[in-house]
């Protein structure tokens, strides 16, 4: 799943970096991270799920209702995937794109 998602994150815009970020004894490889003007977001395996987590996801439009994780968290908001789930992979497209619109907007503050 999570090379499907990397996938789909280049594909919605290729111009982000792909970066290991978060690097510790438990977790050796780190975090995969896109990064478009400032990080867009995230792809972590979890124990029975992979989560795409963007760091400003309450600020972005959620047209589809994507999102169902990290709903209370202050800024970020996360779409949690288990196996045999649908993946909108055109939502999530739609959520990159908006991610790297909105740091383009604000990185020149």
């Amino acid at each position: 799943m999570t090379s499907r998602l990397r996938r789909v994150i280049h594909s919605a815009d290729p111009a982000a970096v792909e970066e290991q970020k978060w690097k510790k004894p438990s977790n050796p490889d780190g975090v995969p991270t896109w990064s478009h003007n400032g990080i867009m977001c995230t792809v972590q395996a979890l124990k029975n799920r992979v989560r795409i987590t963007f760091g400003n996801g309450s600020l972005l439009k959620d047209t589809k209702g994507l999102f169902n994780a990290c709903l209370e968290a202050g800024y970020m908001r996360g779409i949690d995937i288990r196996e045999g789930d649908d993946v909108d992979e055109e939502g999530i497209k739609s959520l990159v794109r908006a991610a790297a619109a909105l740091n383009a907007s604000t990185s020149g503050r």
